[in-house]
């Protein structure tokens, strides 16, 4: 019995007592999903609800009363061995050995399927990340929001949401002038701007930026005029750079559906747009020579400079005209991952979609993620000799690995931070989080090849009754709560728990192994005990791969 079985067990056992009018409520007082949950002490139960104390009170009922009809209907249900009651009316249900033990072959059966769920359904979800500017390589800020936003796409996608991953190409503003400026200033052997950038890379992409010009038969842009020169290296450098961007996140697993360009939207007259819509709804003002929204009407701590006095469009402008693009491209929740210094950037952008009338609590979600800190040998990692003043994606895949760093990154709640150290990633012990759930998958596989050499196949038998070792019910119960943390994962934005479920899952995975064999020992004949068995370690081995699957992160065979 899945979860999910249980939970409609349940709701029919409340139907029905509404219907014979046991219970005095309406049919539209039932919850649509009755809620249950593993209980923290194994030893009340494999499930608890809490549903009797929800609806007593309504019903004009005690809620221990309550509890104990419909404890009376559901311990009628199959499958069910006991429902025990606590406290002033919690269920506690036990079920017995053999329904316990199908989810095994449900979750065989399901494959890949299995943990995807309709908890988003119908939501047309445009999630921007990492969009980092291009005038460096990626820092490790950014790498964190490529493995967190990237996990995040693939649990809402689990989850039924459509989802289309966005990268926000910042091509247009100061930051590209001082890269350029820099570059100039790198290939006539200058000194770099006071403001400019810095690092290897940048000499890198200068001299890049000189060969393809004179490759192609221009003249060398270090003897053009300085506008000419500067344009240049801003048109050929800043490609170069983002071309580099993308490679790195493409072997880091990480591609996106659109790549849209901050330039396009003064180009296009979407900037213009966007303001007089908002002029038209009544929110857009003009004083002192500029043109302002007042963002103060919905919450934000202060008017906003949308056109400055000297006609310039001010940073607001374009994020206004964005949200309004992205919107008008059909979707309906917005949700962008900015970084750690963008804290005051919510509420001016929640104050911007409640001025187009959007709801900024449906509509909009900004998720602001926390700093990494790279320590080695208890020792702050130092600066990356090629960026000049900041680690890089590069630096750190080099140093432990595609799988180890997106895991890494995406086990924790992006609004925390957190210290990575280099050393334990990189290594082959236990206390590796991702070694230890990429362990658990291998040995999974190797004990379906040590099955199969000892002649124990699946299909020949099942008989769920024998899976009856605490063992085996507490590895049960965790497979059992894979769609539920997925959906959860979904709905609350935070990947890390699929990593953390795994981490669960895995210990009791290992735990099992260490008390039931699969293979027959010594002159034991192979029996349905060995083929229930590898039906279980199957079903594990196929959970960890597809919660692996949504981090982006391998299900190796052999470790």
């Amino acid at each position: 019995m899945t979860p999910d079985q249980l939970s409609q067990a349940l709701a029919d056992a409340l139907a029905a007592a509404v219907a014979d009018g046991t219970f005095a409520l309406a049919p539209a007082d039932l919850p649509a999903h009755v809620h249950i949950e593993r209980p923290r002490q194994r030893e009340h139960g494999d499930w608890a609800t809490n549903v009797a104390l929800q609806l007593a009170k309504k019903a004009g009922m005690n809620p221990r009363a309550f509890a104990e009809e419909l404890a009376r209907r559901l311990g009628a249900t199959a499958g069910i061995a006991a429902v025990e009651i606590a406290g002033p009316g919690f269920l506690n249900i036990r079920l017995d050995t053999a329904a316990a033990g199908e989810l095994a072959r449900t979750v065989v059966e399901a494959g890949p399927a299995y943990g995807r769920n309709e908890a988003e359904a119908g939501h047309t979800v445009n999630l921007e990340f990492v969009s980092a500017n291009p005038t460096g390589p990626l820092h490790i800020g950014g790498v964190r929001w490529a493995a967190v936003g990237d996990s995040l796409a693939r649990v809402l996608q689990a989850a039924g949401a459509q989802v289309t991953r966005e990268y926000y190409f910042n091509d247009h503003g100061a930051q590209i002038d001082r890269f350029a400026r820099s570059l100039v200033a790198r290939a006539r052997g200058e000194e770099a701007p006071e403001d400019g950038y810095g690092g290897q890379y940048i000499s890198e992409i200068a001299d890049q930026v000189v060969a393809d010009a004179l490759a192609a038969g221009e003249p060398d842009p270090t003897t053009l005029g300085d506008d000419e020169a500067l344009e240049a290296f801003r048109a050929r450098g800043v490609e170069l750079m983002f071309t580099e961007i993308k490679k790195s996140l493409h072997e880091f697993g990480v591609d996106f559906d659109v790549y849209f360009h901050e330039d396009s939207l003064h180009e296009s007259g979407a900037v213009e747009r966007a303001v007089a819509r908002l002029r038209e709804l009544g929110h857009v003002f003009d004083a002192d020579g500029a043109t302002w929204l007042r963002t103060t009407d919905f919450g934000d701590d202060k008017d906003r400079v949308v056109i400055k006095s000297d006609g310039e469009a001010a940073y607001i402008a374009g994020d206004i005209a964005y949200y309004l693009d992205k919107r008008e491209r059909g979707f309906d929740r917005v949700v962008m991952m900015l970084g750690a210094d963008h804290h005051g950037y919510v509420g001016r952008m929640r104050a911007v979609a409640a001025a187009f009338g959007d709801d900024p609590d449906v509509n909009l979600e900004i998720l602001i993620g926390q700093l990494v800190n790279l320590v080695r040998d208890g020792q702050p990692v130092r600066m990356s000799k090629r960026a000049g003043t900041v680690v890089t994606i590069d630096d750190l895949v080099d140093a432990v690995g595609v799988d180890a760093a997106r895991y890494s990154l995406a086990r924790s709640s992006a609004d925390s931070a957190i210290d990575l150290d280099l050393d334990l990633l990189a290594s082959a012990k236990n206390e590796n989080p991702v070694y230890y759930v990429q362990y658990a998958h291998a040995r999974t596989v190797n004990v379906g090849r040590n099955a199969a050499d000892a002649g124990v196949r699946r299909e020949d038998g099942f008989d769920a009754s024998l899976l009856d070792d605490e063992s085996e019910s507490v590895l049960l119960g965790e497979l059992a709560q894979f769609p539920r943390v997925v959906a959860q994962a979904a709905n609350l934005r935070e990947p890390h728990r699929v990593a953390r479920y795994l981490e669960e899952l895995a210990g009791a995975y290992h735990t099992w192994y260490g008390r039931r064999r699969v293979t027959p020992f010594g002159d034991e004949e192979v029996g349905d005990v060995h083929r229930t068995r590898l039906w279980l370690n199957d079903a594990t081995r196929q959970v960890i791969a597809n919660g692996l699957g949504l981090l982006g992160v391998s299900a190796p065979e052999r470790m």
